[in-house]
């Protein structure tokens, strides 16, 4: 199924007119509102991150796809539509914490790929967080669900050669509870996987110790059902992990009382590989195990809306919806098509990707009594945004060493007037640790293919065969599908020093000059 070429508005005026024809009560934010009173109270904050969850995906966003997503359209009905939202990376890790820290995660260790089960923490132990810091400010915190960043293990031997970053499997003594996890990043509460739903151990880890010792080995797994072999726990079937996680955030929420606000940060294993829907889903979607895993999904978060609803909570409860990076092309994306749904709607690639379909994502907002019902918002906002955006909130002043890449997008969810837009602009980066720049309508990769999965992959004939750099004009060439870096080598100049400039200062935002970790060449070869 070829892609169309599309501008920026039709993106905005489709999910527009699908609000408009299910829910009937769209606003668009550039026409005359009358906000509710706002109340006083600080509000919960709900974050529920979606794992390789298409911009497609969603039947609020995609008018033509084929999935029903009835939960997350009733969020969008009573919420905020973002229809230029990004995750700070196209894959999990780094997107992860970027979340947490409002920083992007090239600024650390990980330059490219992903962190597995075994990785020793990413985070620095007097990094601030998202939870940290509303913790210091009367928040209970909780996070439920999928960590992938890396902690301390406790070892079996502590005098044994330990890597730079990485824990060895046979040294590890689960016994022990581990360190540097989410207790020490902030978190009253944990019970999380440790990292990917494909990657071992395959444990539950509730305040810093595994739930069961794994007891046996499990091979690897392929297909759809992909899993890499090690160890597993009793109390572990890929299958039940999350209606497991789903129990648990659920659980969170019913054992909150009085009046101390909670943030709940609720990161999905899902619909990420091991695609493994449970049998009420299989075979619901009429599609494949995809769409039947992304209904799960749509489930789970309506567990979650009942649970606030259930509680008394729902009305002073900002939730937000979203996902951290494009669709996996274990979807099986020409299955899909043929069918008449696309995981990336109109944009070009998947996840790992520069391309749009690689790290624009769904992101939806519903505030009861503060966001307008049914309003979309086309302002460009990033992930790394939580942090300031929780401060703002707040009213917390951030220090200079924290969310250095955060920008407060509360303006935007509140519809209040601002001249500028809220980002200067946004840094995208790959699997395979390729830079590209947006800002405005102009959006520069630097790179000569995809940087991530989709064709041209990096050191492919057709990558070396193409310039150096891409220029897409987003307003007229939402598909990214003419080049225009010969007609207009001033923007490619001026995003390329603007991108330099935010690696040198260690920060996008303004504030004192920062650093960062090792070198970090924003041209790759």
């Amino acid at each position: 199924m070829p892609r169309r070429t599309i501008s920026k508005l039709t993106v905005v005026s489709s999910v527009f007119m699908v609000l408009s024809g299910v829910f009937g009560c769209a606003h668009q934010l550039n026409s005359a509102q009358t906000q509710p009173a706002p109340s006083t109270a600080m509000p919960n904050i709900v974050y529920i991150l979606a794992d390789d969850l298409g911009y497609g995906d969603l039947s609020c966003l995609n008018p033509e796809g084929k999935i029903k997503t009835p939960n997350i359209d009733s969020l969008a009905s009573a919420g905020m539509i973002f229809t230029d939202a990004h995750s700070g990376s196209a894959v999990c890790t780094p997107t992860r914490y970027g979340v947490m820290t409002g920083r992007y995660a090239w600024r650390t260790r990980l330059k490219s790929g992903v962190t597995r089960g075994f990785s020793r923490s990413l985070m620095a132990a007097d990094r601030m967080t998202v939870a940290s810091m509303l913790k210091e400010n009367g928040y209970r915190t909780g996070c439920v669900g999928k960590w992938h960043l890396g902690w301390e293990w406790a070892l079996t031997n502590e005098a044994a050669p330990v890597e730079t970053w990485t824990m060895s499997p046979e040294n590890v003594d689960f016994s022990k509870p581990i360190t540097r996890g989410p207790l020490a990043m902030g978190f009253d509460y944990n019970f999380v996987v440790p990292a990917s739903l494909d990657m071992a151990p395959y444990v539950y880890v509730e305040n810093n110790r595994v739930t069961a010792m794994p007891d046996r080995t499990i091979p690897a797994s392929g297909g759809k059902n992909f899993w890499r072999s090690g160890a597993i726990a009793p109390d572990f079937e890929h299958v039940d992990v999350l209606p497991t996680l789903t129990k648990k955030a659920v659980g969170f929420i019913d054992g909150q009382a009085g009046d101390e606000p909670f943030f709940l940060y609720f990161p999905l294993t899902a619909p990420h590989k091991p695609i493994s829907p449970s049998a009420d889903f299989q075979g619901q979607s009429g599609l494949n195990e995809w769409g039947d895993f992304v209904m799960q999904v749509d489930w789970t978060v309506g567990q979650v809306l009942d649970a606030l609803k259930r509680n008394g909570l729902e009305k002073n409860t900002l939730i937000i919806m979203t996902s951290d990076n494009g669709a996996t092309p274990g979807a099986d994306f020409s299955f899909l098509e043929e069918r008449g749904h696309d995981p990336s709607y109109v944009f070009r690639g998947h996840k790992a990707d520069l391309f749009e379909g690689g790290h624009r994502i769904p992101f939806i907002a519903k505030w009861p009594g503060r966001i307008e019902p049914g309003s979309i918002s086309d302002e460009t906002i990033c992930l790394t945004d939580l942090m300031a955006t929780s401060a703002d909130i707040v009213e917390y002043g951030l220090p200079g060493h924290a969310g250095e890449d955060s920008v407060s997008i509360l303006p935007a969810l509140l519809a209040k007037p601002f001249e500028k837009p809220l980002r200067e602009a946004t840094v995208h980066h790959s699997i395979n640790g390729h830079f590209s720049i947006r800002k405005g309508k102009w959006k520069l990769l630097l790179s000569p293919g995809s940087g991530g999965w989709s064709a041209p992959r990096p050191g492919s004939p057709e990558a070396k065969a193409s310039p150096p750099v891409q220029l897409y004009n987003l307003e007229e060439d939402i598909g990214e599908t003419t080049n225009l870096q010969d007609a207009h080598p001033e923007i490619v100049e001026e995003l390329t020093n603007l991108l330099q400039g935010y690696v040198d200062r260690g920060r996008s935002t303004p504030g004192a000059r920062q650093s960062n970790e090792g070198k970090t060449p924003i041209h790759k070869t």
